[in-house]
């Protein structure tokens, strides 16, 4: 399960994340859940508001090349999904 906790600084982040502006040039492309136990995998996020209870620490970058994974934020939760291969895979969650 992908519980998130966003981060103030990039070294306490697990991985670093840019947001892009169209789905093609996503790698992951993720779909926001409203409560925990619907998140599932790398691909359904929830946002967690204490460290302890995320599976994963986020920084969100302003620079694509500063990125670990580029990501996408779709509107359909089936919509999710890895676009291409990836060495985050199954690391997220």
């Amino acid at each position: 399960m992908a519980k998130i906790f966003v981060v103030d600084r990039d070294y306490k982040a697990t991985v670093k994340i840019f947001a892009v502006d169209r789905e093609y040039k996503a790698d992951l492309l993720y779909f926001e859940v409203d409560r925990d136990y619907k998140a599932k995998g790398d691909t359904n996020w929830f946002y967690v508001d204490r460290e302890y209870q995320a599976s994963v620490k986020i920084f969100w970058v302003d620079r694509e090349y500063k990125a670990d994974i580029k990501v996408f934020k779709v509107d359909r939760d089936f919509k999710a999904k890895w676009n291409k291969s990836h060495a985050w895979i199954n690391r997220l969650g």
